[in-house]
Parts: C-alpha cells; sequence; structure tokens
C-alpha cells in the first residue's frame, strides 16, 4: 500500500506525512529515554497489536527516524533507538504534553513509565526556592533519576531500569547518588502531583514510600503542576 501524504507543502503536513499515523508519536515517546527491545515498547503502549507496532516500526525505520540496533553482551538482542532526527522530536513531545495537560485524562487511564518521566518535562515548573537536586523515581519495573536546578530539568533512566534495553542509565558518577527516593507507581506520583492525594496519604496507604525526608518528597513533587494552574 502506498503511503498516504497530504501532498501540502507547508512544514505542518509533511511532518504528519511521516509521524501523522496512529501510534507513530508515541512509539518515539517510548525512546526517549533509550532503546527497547520489541517487548519493552509494546509493554509501553497499551492497546497495540503486534502486528501495527511492526509496521509503525518499518514506517519510521524507512523515514529516518528510528533505527534497529544489536544490543550488546549480556542482552546480544535487537532493539529500537531514536536517530539523531527522531531525537529532534523530544521537544515537539514535550510541548503536545504540556498543551495535553490542559485537559482531563480519562477516568482510570493509565500511562507508561517512559511518558510519566517525559510528562515531567513538561510541567517542570522554574523556581527560585524550591527543591534543587536529585532524586530517584522508583516506579513499577523502571526508575528514573530526575535532576531539578532552579530553572532546569534533566531526566535519565537510572542504572538497571528494566525498561532500559541495556543501554547507559543513571546521571552522575561514582558517589553521586540521589538525595531522595520515591517508590510507587507512576499513577500514585500522578494523584499527588495533581492534587488528588496528599503525600502522607499516598504514604500512609503505602502506595509510596520514600527515603530521605517528606519535606523534601513534598517539594519536590511540587516543582511539577498543570499549565494554568
Amino acid at each position: 500500500m502506498a503511503a498516504r501524504t497530504y501532498e501540502d507543502a507547508c512544514g505542518i503536513a509533511r511532518s504528519l506525512d511521516v509521524i501523522g499515523e496512529r501510534w507513530a508519536l508515541l512509539v518515539v515517546r517510548e525512546l526517549v529515554f533509550g532503546p527497547k527491545r520489541f517487548t519493552d515498547l509494546r509493554a509501553g503502549l497499551h492497546g497495540i497489536s503486534q502486528n501495527v507496532l511492526s509496521q509503525r516500526l518499518r514506517d519510521l525505520e524507512a523515514s529516518g527516524i528510528v533505527r534497529r540496533i544489536l544490543l550488546g553482551p549480556p542482552a546480544s538482542t535487537h532493539a529500537y533507538e531514536l536517530t539523531d532526527l527522531g531525537r529532534q522530536l523530544e521537544p515537539v513531545l514535550i510541548a503536545m504534553s504540556r498543551w495535553g495537560a490542559l485537559t482531563p485524562p480519562p477516568p482510570e487511564a493509565e500511562m507508561s513509565n517512559d511518558a510519566f518521566a517525559l510528562a515531567l518535562k513538561a510541567l517542570f515548573t522554574p523556581s527560585t526556592d524550591g527543591f534543587v537536586g536529585r532524586a530517584r523515581l522508583e516506579l513499577v519495573r523502571d526508575a528514573f533519576d530526575v535532576e531539578l536546578g532552579h530553572d532546569t530539568i534533566e531526566v535519565a533512566r537510572a542504572a538497571g531500569g528494566s525498561g532500559a534495553a541495556g543501554g547507559p542509565g543513571g546521571s552522575g558518577g561514582p558517589g553521586s547518588g540521589p538525595e531522595l527516593v520515591i517508590e510507587g507507581a507512576e499513577s500514585a506520583l500522578r494523584s499527588v502531583i495533581f492534587g488528588r492525594r496528599t503525600l502522607p496519604a499516598a504514604a500512609r496507604a503505602g502506595d509510596i514510600r520514600l527515603e530521605g525526608s517528606a519535606d523534601a518528597a513534598s517539594a519536590f513533587l511540587g516543582r511539577f503542576r498543570r499549565p494554568g494552574s
């Protein structure tokens, strides 16, 4: 089947010719923080079929956005990663995440760990007196290091995060571990960030576990809020 095209010289239309198919941008989203195996990609894309994912990956490869790689030992398996062209889509995804946060999510809607990590970049709020430092988020089957400055944010998959396909993980050198660790499902963290629950209530229920100061954890989560809130 021939690829569909808008046949429009506008840059927006030409972009949609490449990434406008259903699931295409979400595949890119899942690769922002490093390479993934096919099974890891499918696990992060709720509802996608194996055939559709295979087709989207072929399309994105043909467009120069994704490439197939062979991971070294101990994995020695194939995975997918973004090319330089694909990595240029990260600011687009962050802008879309920020814009999408203006509307409420469907009830009980799920979010992949990588989508949540990207949303942190979208919802980050500069502050002269808020939390500054590094926190590790230990999510279900994955982990991310989040480094906050007064007006900067860096997010990286932490070493040993199972969503990564053997790529480098974590930021900082030896002995520069996080000063704060927050453990819980992304849904629990979202409920606190968006004000549906307090951190103490989530902690009492066992949905969130802390290593470090509870005040620091509250200050960290307070650096993220919906646009206009």
